[in-house]
């Protein structure tokens, strides 16, 4: 890992910017982000990275072929962590262009440039280049009460996002066994921490707390996720790429399951805790129709990323959530100008907006 090239796309992105920070603080790696610079982009998460003489960027899309076949040839990584999507299921209901070009274009043309990359290394560098691709649960659909899904689950995809990951998914597993492209894919469950744009739960409901707003909360908030800090994840893509075997596919999860509206709650009374009002904050909790095609559940086993990586979740919710409360409390110069220029808040993935 310490000698290791590694390109890192998506590396702008929140988890994407969680890895690269990890690998500049943590290893003597050399790493090239390559990222298009979406809405979602997070230019201030990676300047710790840019202190170091390791670190370069690049401006560019994974579904440009020419481009990839460029950077590849030029920078002679030794691995690629392939964390490039269009993420947030709600945008992919409203627009699912994006996240097909993005997630199943993009994903073929990087295995392409890739694949002619690996043909032509020499020796050990031949057996020892990695492609990973990282993935989400929901690929696997919804479960039931019981159970958790596992790297053996059938998929079973519900949106447009996750029907485009599970597509990208497919590809790398492909690329794997027809051409031989050491590649494997990581699914992993919902994640949360620092830097992570204000669409999503978790800090979607910590800045309209802040700011005294409604805090919707889809159907009546009964649908559980199994949340994993980014950290966490971010710990475990390394060790997938350290020692993950070409071929397989690796879970992780924060064995923290939550019914959403627990979720909320929760930070209602971080909220109550670190910014006291005259009210509860509880009392801002709002009930909005449910979004289209709702998983009810989704719960990982990570057994095998423990028994083969080395990896478990290290932040439990209760210390994660309290972390990432404060951090947002912390760092309002970042989110604000979001908040003011780039997402206000507002209701997405409505059917009538198709």
């Amino acid at each position: 890992m310490n000698a290791k090239r590694i390109v890192v796309t998506g590396g702008a992105g929140f988890i994407g910017s969680a890895v690269v920070r990890m690998l500049a603080e943590e290893t003597h790696a050399s790493v090239l982000v390559v990222d298009k610079l979406t809405y979602a982009a997070n230019p201030a998460a990676w300047r710790s990275a840019e202190r170091s003489n390791r670190y370069g960027f690049l401006k560019a899309d994974i579904g440009d072929l020419g481009a990839m076949r460029d950077m590849l040839a030029h920078f002679k990584p030794d691995a690629i962590l392939n964390l490039a999507a269009e993420s947030h299921v709600d945008r992919s209901i409203d627009g699912p262009d994006d996240f097909i070009q993005t997630n199943v274009v993009g994903t073929y043309q990087l295995l392409q440039a890739a694949l002619d990359y690996w043909r032509r290394l020499q020796g050990g560098a031949n057996d020892d280049f990695r492609f990973v691709h990282v993935s989400t649960d929901e690929v696997f659909g919804s479960l039931g009460p019981e159970g958790r899904f596992n790297e053996t689950t059938a998929y079973d995809p519900s949106s447009p996002y996750s029907a485009s990951k599970a597509a990208s998914d497919h590809l790398v597993h492909a690329w794997h066994r027809t051409y031989g492209l050491p590649a494997l894919v990581t699914n992993c469950s919902n994640n949360y921490g620092p830097w992570q744009f204000p669409e999503k739960l978790i800090p979607l409901t910590i800045i309209n707390g802040l700011e005294g707003a409604k805090l919707p909360v889809y159907g009546q908030g009964l649908n559980v996720r199994d949340w994993l800090h980014v950290e966490d994840h971010a710990r475990g893509l390394l060790k997938a790429l350290a020692l993950g075997r070409p071929g397989e596919c690796y879970c992780f999860g924060g064995s923290a399951e939550r019914r959403n509206i627990d979720v909320v709650e929760s930070i209602c009374k971080l909220l109550d805790e670190f910014t006291p009002k005259n009210y509860a904050h509880r009392e801002l909790i709002s009930f909005v129709p449910d979004r289209p095609g709702h998983d009810l559940r989704y719960a990982i086993d990570s057994a095998k990323a423990t028994k083969y990586l080395q990896w478990r979740a290290q932040e439990s919710i209760e210390s994660g959530l309290r972390k990432t409360v404060a951090w947002y409390l912390d760092n309002r110069e970042w989110w604000q100008p979001i908040r003011n220029e780039v997402y206000r808040g507002q209701r997405l993935g409505q059917l009538a907006a198709v």
